[in-house]
């Protein structure tokens, strides 16, 4: 069996590098421009150009979305931004609207392209229609089965490539084209603006009582109707691979560093666990469980995977993320020490966590916190603020520090 590419998200410069060194075969990022995740930090050219060095020098490829559904007005741009591109070479272009891809075929014919989601590929002969168009993967819709998936692989050719989402969040709309986007705010969804209505509180007017708002109840567990659980499918590897998937695809390109690292680490050993045996990926099931746990997440589904999801695949009494660590800071190297960029607030003499790319996660104990003028400080109460840190133990260039909550914390 052929090892799946772990594909990892990356809103920014500073994630693709936790991606790469915690992880990923492959990052997928959005410039600014014609992404479907507009709200994202996104990359700048130069940062792309760093972003794409720095893969390439890890071993990692490089996938940049242009997946927007185009209207007249942004097809000349489109052009514009990939003269650009093709002077970056990324190893591939994510791409749902024909008029783009034809394009993209015209302006760089030596980058692959892979064929998003977004263009609702649901049975094999879309696949093979794309192979003749010289597409060598397509990104399958969410809403398919393994078994759909399995009887796709058996009517392509074998170098053609599946490319899946295994774990993140779910849109609640078909393939995710939303029209709830822009209809409620003017923001539209497949050009990259969702405002995300699918977490919004519901309720139901009858139209003769205008302003008379009646709660919408499923037997009484709330009313967030559309909002739905996260994927999650550490527990399938086995599965995903027998299936025929090429590409596990993780969704999140407006998560924090602590998210990207967490998912990617933990899937990385997983995967790597099962192609050494599948008793030892199965003995390790616990930790990778207790790992994806530790991230926010919206708990967990499975999705379309084993069937049509039912009631138990939403959550109607809350629309918020279970958190149970606050992100901290990346560790730097300097010639004064451990730098970090703070993220969150945290305290000399607290207990925190270093995560290692590895899968080691060592309890410290924070001995020292300075300034950039080397004056001592009790806490880091600023965002971002640039810091040194002595935790009493060495560190390394992308160790990740976090806390974790306090409730979890009470509970040990």
């Amino acid at each position: 069996m052929k090892k799946p590419e772990l594909l990892v998200p990356a809103g920014s410069l500073e994630v693709l590098k936790i991606a790469v060194v915690f992880g990923a075969d492959a990052v997928y990022i959005g410039g600014e421009a014609f992404g479907l995740r507009a709200k994202a930090k996104n990359f700048s050219v130069e940062d792309m150009q760093e972003g794409i060095l720095f893969a390439h020098a890890h071993g990692v490829k490089v996938y940049v979305t242009a997946n927007i559904l185009a209207h007249n007005d942004d097809l000349e741009e489109v052009r514009a931004y990939f003269i650009e591109l093709k002077e970056l070479q990324p190893d591939a272009l994510i791409i749902s609207d024909p008029g783009i891809f034809t394009i993209a075929q015209e302006i760089c014919p030596e980058l692959e392209i892979h064929i998003s989601t977004q263009a609702n590929n649901t049975n094999y002969g879309t696949y093979q229609f794309w192979w003749r168009q010289g597409v060598k993967r397509v990104v399958s819709a969410r809403e398919l089965s393994l078994e759909e998936i399995r009887e796709i692989r058996n009517h392509i050719p074998a170098d053609m490539e599946i490319e899946t989402f295994i774990h993140g969040a779910m849109c609640i709309s078909y393939s995710g084209r939303c029209l709830l986007s822009n209809y409620f705010t003017g923001r539209d969804a497949n050009q990259g603006a969702c405002t995300h209505p699918c977490r919004w509180k519901y309720a139901v007017v009858e139209e003769t009582r205008p302003g008379e708002y009646l709660p919408v109840y499923e037997n009484e567990r709330g009313t967030y109707i559309f909002n739905s659980k996260d994927l999650c499918m550490i527990e399938h590897i086995p599965e995903l691979v027998e299936a025929g998937i090429d590409s596990f695809k993780i969704e999140g390109r407006m998560k924090t560093a602590l998210y990207v690292a967490t998912v990617a680490r933990t899937y990385r050993k997983a995967i790597d666990d099962y192609f050494i045996s599948r008793d030892i990926y199965e003995q390790n099931m616990p930790w990778y469980l207790q790992q994806i746990s530790s991230c926010t997440y919206r708990q967990f589904t499975t999705g379309f995977f084993f069937g049509k999801p039912d009631e138990r695949t939403q959550i109607y009494d809350s629309n918020t993320y279970v958190k149970e660590y606050t992100y901290l800071g990346i560790v730097e190297e300097s010639d004064k020490g451990y730098r970090i960029e703070q993220r969150n607030k945290f305290s000399v003499g607290e207990r925190i966590e270093v995560m290692k790319p590895d899968g080691e996660n060592l309890s410290v104990t924070v001995r020292a916190i300075r300034d950039e003028d080397g004056n001592e400080m009790e806490s880091a109460p600023h965002p971002r603020q640039v810091l040194y840190i002595d935790l009493g133990q060495p560190l390394a260039k992308y160790d990740i520090l976090r806390r974790q909550e306090k409730e979890e914390q009470a509970d040990e």
